[in-house]
């Protein structure tokens, strides 16, 4: 008898959204069946290892340098034919909602002129920021922010829980080394804290929309690409996975772009 095998199948930088069914990695992993890796660095995989690799928030927070280099090895560690599927920010449609809220505000209406300031922190405010959560993290304990926890979809529950813990007592104490650079760099030390902030994976550093992420896609060598929806793919059961999607079916992130391609 003839013997289906399992699609194999890549989760990179899953975050706190993983399925058994994935390999996953994660710089930082929320649960011991993640593995520690940086995406910055060559995937830890041989040639054609997989049918599918998905990665969802994550391409926009690499420098713009790194993201045609880390998309090759995407396409390096696939089967030929296998699917290529990216979730990211979608300047285009935050675009979009900018200018009509820019217009509708400018005529004196009051819902848009908080769109307004909703729309500029989400296209600046995780790109300018110096410190966690930047000017979002205290808006979002607002009333009134609509439009601002449709946006960010079921990730809500992960603001409202740091929101939480900023409550908690202060971080730990300086180890003698954080204490003696502090000593000796003075008031210079936050230029450190800053600096040291925006290695790490909060920040976004750059933004793509469906044109200039096909140009990146096509540079790495992948072919047909598609914009697709959060709960729509070519890989086998994607719905079951819910990866994009909640149990309910609505989309966990949607002020997402989702777009696949294929390696030939």
């Amino acid at each position: 008898m003839h013997t289906v095998q399992a699609a194999t199948l890549l989760n990179l930088g899953c975050g706190q959204r993983f399925h058994p069914a994935w390999t996953n990695l994660d710089v930082r992993p929320s649960d011991p069946t993640v593995r520690a890796w940086d995406v910055t660095k060559p995937l830890p995989f041989a040639d054609g290892s997989f049918d599918a690799v998905y990665h969802s928030h994550l391409l926009e927070h690499l420098p713009r340098d790194r993201a045609l280099p880390f998309l090759r090895e995407c396409c390096r560690v696939q089967k030929p034919g296998g699917v290529i599927r990216i979730a990211i920010p979608d300047l285009e449609a935050i675009a979009l909602l900018y200018l009509d809220a820019v217009a509708a505000a400018w005529n004196g209406d009051a819902d848009a002129l908080e769109q307004h300031r909703w729309l500029v922190m989400e296209l600046y405010d995780q790109t300018t920021r110096e410190s966690s959560g930047g000017e979002m993290l205290p808006y979002l304990g607002e009333e009134g922010c609509n439009l601002a926890w449709y946006r960010i979809g079921t990730d809500g529950t992960i603001i409202r829980k740091h929101l939480r813990s900023l409550t908690l007592p202060a971080r730990p104490k300086l180890s003698w080394r954080e204490r003696l650079l502090r000593w000796l760099l003075g008031d210079e030390y936050q230029l450190l804290e800053v600096g040291r902030f925006r290695k790490a994976a909060e920040v976004h550093h750059w933004m793509y929309d469906r044109v200039s992420l096909r140009e990146l896609l096509t540079q790495a060598g992948f072919v047909n690409f598609r914009t697709v929806g959060p709960a729509e793919s070519a890989i086998p059961d994607w719905s079951d996975y819910h990866l994009d999607t909640t149990p309910a079916g609505g989309a966990c992130k949607p002020d997402s772009l989702y777009v696949e391609a294929e390696r030939p």
